[in-house]
């Protein structure tokens, strides 16, 4: 069995307890405006160039096939209708200015990259994060794995929007220790126009959830202008107030680090020039999760 991945991340610390690895699989069914990680929303492989990177060398224009790749002057030109993915540019360039944003891997594969830092899982008491990206478009990849996982007695955590099937996220739960979940807006008009769908699947499946075993931790995207209202944050606290399971509540300051990701798909980025919020607006913002009695830190 296969997986589509666009990173395996090594030594993260920002995705569960302890020192972990983070396999990010590609493909989702949001399109949130202020997405850090564009190159993993298509659920297939991807050229990216990096500008800075290239050193004009021409191997890419030589390898190209299908006229996809051309130069103007000293301008390169990416014609991306023609392109059909197949990486011989990526292959040719040792510039690495040209990448393939996705591989494919067998979960054996992935297991075998992800226990080569055992010994740090446990003393740290961390291990093994699935990302995306949705993972759940890949469910059957993602089960087996975590499955496997279990086997070999590491912890795991799913991080997950919750835009899916039941079903599917059911099938996962006796193989999880912990699930990131992810909660963007809870006004169902304004979640649907930043992230191209409305909430009401993830907040039925976060009901669900609060029925379950398994620990949830939630986490909150801070991004000025789109969901930073304190009305919002009220909402979301009182939402998961009730909920057994919800061990912390995660806020996580808007950055600006995925502008450049976008240019390089060629991508319009409506989120361009605004600024991370401050410790100031942050502190203000986890007032409501502390009146709720929830446990809550910032990023």
């Amino acid at each position: 069995m296969e997986g589509l991945i666009f990173d395996i991340k090594k030594f993260a610390v920002h995705d569960g307890p302890g020192i972990r690895t983070t396999v990010f699989m590609k493909g989702c069914p949001l399109r949130c405006k202020w997405c850090h990680n564009p190159e993993s929303l298509k659920p297939k492989p991807e050229i990216v160039f990096f500008a800075n990177k290239c050193i004009g060398c021409g191997r890419c224009f030589k390898a190209c096939t299908t006229g996809a790749l051309s130069v103007n002057g000293k301008a390169r030109k990416y014609d991306r209708a023609k392109c059909v993915v197949c990486g011989k540019c990526a292959e040719a360039c040792y510039a690495e200015a040209q990448v393939m944003e996705g591989k494919r891997m067998t979960v054996e594969a992935v297991l075998t990259e992800v226990e080569k830092d055992k010994p740090f899982y446990d003393n740290s008491g961390g291990g093994v994060t699935v990302s995306g990206g949705e993972p759940m478009l890949q469910h059957e990849f993602v089960l087996e794995f975590f499955r496997r996982c279990k086997e070999r007695g590491l912890h795991t955590a799913l991080d997950t929007s919750a835009h899916c099937s039941w079903e599917r996220l059911q099938a996962v739960l006796p193989y999880l220790d912990l699930i990131l979940l992810d909660m963007k807006d809870m006004d169902s008009e304004r979640h649907k126009r930043f992230t191209g769908v409305s909430n009401e699947l993830i907040l039925e499946n976060a009901r669900k959830l609060s029925r379950e075993k398994v620990t949830l931790t939630v986490r909150i995207p801070v991004i000025p202008t789109y969901n930073d209202r304190l009305d919002n944050m009220r909402a979301i606290a009182a939402f998961f107030r009730p909920f057994p399971n919800v061990d912390c509540c995660e806020l996580l300051p808007y950055h600006r680090l995925g502008e450049s990701k976008w240019e390089r798909l060629e991508l319009h980025y409506e989120l361009k020039g605004i600024q991370p919020p401050t410790e100031e607006q942050l502190k203000a913002l986890r007032a409501p999760f502390e009146e709720a009695g929830l446990k809550v830190r910032h990023g």
